[in-house]
């Protein structure tokens, strides 16, 4: 039996009611967490109850055991006669629990991650999101074969893959033709592992641990590797898998003579373990990039006239498309969207967070990435780049300009700066523009205008926009309905 076999042994999904009975109880387990990632799933488990109360999406609920918060009691109360299907906006609020659920990581949260996904894809089966739901889940789980499945599903339901999705399918498949090319080596390296294929895997791995102990590597070896072996034919969660290789290894590394064939077993190991971390990179200088520094972009638009658009319901409906063009650098964010009348058609600077892949394609003079975590900002670089998409890329001295270069402390600003904000930040910063205007930033007052694959992306509630917005009308030199003008 799989992982998720076994969870959804434990914890059944599909029915609507369910489900969501399921929510409404675990919103009584994190009430009063200190877990960060917890108190931001319970935020969104009230979003839902609170959807869910006024969609009359299913019948009243029975309060979760160890009492309801009133805002429960409201939402049960307020449940009406059942509706056929499943809301947009109940399916919205139920995808992004469960993407916090799996953002948690802990057992109780992942089986109720996959309890909605088997809800939203029993209601909804060409969900794109609930697809990409069920792919990350499975692979949190270990499952690669049926997250890669789950992948390909998504994949045939889009045109336009700003999660980074393709990249993700061909590390994975290019990781386990790797792992395969390992397991083949090894048995080859130490014939009698053969011996020992088969039986409990786990049970021969202590075996061959024992044997270790006492200093016996020929009788440990072929059982330790016997028992990868077993876990391999098994198909075992990936991480049960990886575990016992680096085990395996390290303790080979103590014992081995020959060094070739050692150092043809570590180079196997370290390229699937690579490529399921980032995928495989095909171009390693992205077209011929030139890398910028702090400096250089300070050198790249001194002097010029800029402005900086918003991806603003207000700027969709503007008419400003020609005033827009007419600044001598456009800055554009993330997921933004064109419509040459009421947003202009250039644009000289994209600026995106990381985590997101829109737009990485279009071409533009200078991109810059941010990002708070280096490891995750150079993984998603390597996986997004798009060779030719840009001619200048920030490098890190670019890559979290309140934080890293403003040295603003979660003391000072304890929200996360919005791309927007850090962007806005570093030209206030660098004062080398004698023109420096917003457009449309009412901070999302007016809704989002984005391209449509992520229309439906949820406005976080990690940022301060009332912080920004303060800290913005603070500098304003000037300020009408469109244009807030800094310089």
């Amino acid at each position: 039996m799989t992982t998720v076999q076994k969870r959804r042994a434990r914890a059944r999904g599909g029915e609507l009611d369910e489900c969501l009975r399921a929510c409404a109880a675990h919103s009584g387990k994190v009430v009063g967490s200190v877990d960060r990632r917890r108190v931001e799933l319970g935020e969104q488990l009230r979003r839902l109850l609170v959807v869910w109360g006024t969609t009359g999406a299913t019948a009243p609920a029975p309060a979760p055991a160890g009492g309801a918060t009133a805002l429960l009691k409201r939402a049960v109360k307020g449940a009406a006669t059942p509706a056929p299907g499943i809301p947009a906006e109940l399916l919205d609020a139920l995808l992004a629990v469960a993407n916090k659920a799996l953002e948690c990581g802990y057992d109780d949260e992942l089986n109720l991650a996959l309890v909605i996904s088997d809800t939203v894809l029993a209601q909804r089966r060409n969900s794109r999101a609930g697809w990409r739901l069920r792919a990350r889940l499975l692979e949190t789980l270990g499952e690669d074969g049926e997250a890669l499945e789950a992948y390909e599903r998504y994949l045939a339901l889009t045109d336009d893959d700003g999660f980074g999705v393709r990249a993700r399918v061909d590390g994975l498949r290019t990781a386990a033709r790797t792992e395969r090319e390992l397991y083949a080596l090894l048995g080859r390296q130490c014939p009698r592992a053969r011996e020992f294929t088969g039986a409990p895997a786990t049970e021969v791995w202590a075996e061959g641990l024992a044997a270790h102990a006492v200093g016996d590597w020929t009788a440990a070896e072929p059982r330790l590797v016997g028992a990868l072996l077993t876990l391999a034919a098994e198909s075992a969660p990936v991480q049960d898998r990886q575990e016992l290789l680096s085990q395996y290894l390290d303790l080979r590394l103590t014992r081995e003579t020959d060094l070739p064939a050692l150092t043809e077993a570590v180079a196997l190991y370290a390229e699937q373990r690579r490529n399921r971390m980032r995928g495989p990179v095909t171009d390693p200088t992205v077209g011929g990039v030139q890398w910028i520094t702090l400096g250089e972009f300070r050198n790249q638009i001194a002097g010029k006239s800029i402005c900086l658009i918003a991806n603003s319901g207000r700027v969709g409906a503007s008419s400003m498309g020609s005033r827009i063009d007419d600044y001598d650098l456009v800055v554009r964010f993330n997921s933004y969207r064109i419509d040459p009348k009421h947003t202009g058609g250039r644009t000289d600077i994209h600026v995106t967070i990381h985590k997101h892949g829109f737009n990485w394609d279009q071409r533009v003079t200078t991109r810059l990435v941010f990002g708070g975590v280096s490891g995750d900002w150079k993984y998603s670089l390597r996986n997004r780049l798009v060779p030719g998409a840009q001619t200048y890329l920030g490098d890190e001295s670019l890559r979290w300009p309140v934080r890293n270069i403003g040295k603003v402390s979660t003391d000072v600003w304890s929200g996360i700066p919005t791309s927007g904000f850090n962007m806005l930040w570093l030209l206030d910063f660098l004062d080398v523009s004698p023109t420096l205007d917003l457009i449309g930033f009412d901070f999302y007052e007016s809704g989002a205008y984005r391209v449509p694959e992520a229309m439906k992306l949820a406005i976080t509630s990690v940022h301060e926009y009332t912080s920004e917005k303060e800290w913005v009308m603070q500098r304003a030199q000037s300020v009408t309905d469109m244009r807030i003008s800094l310089r």
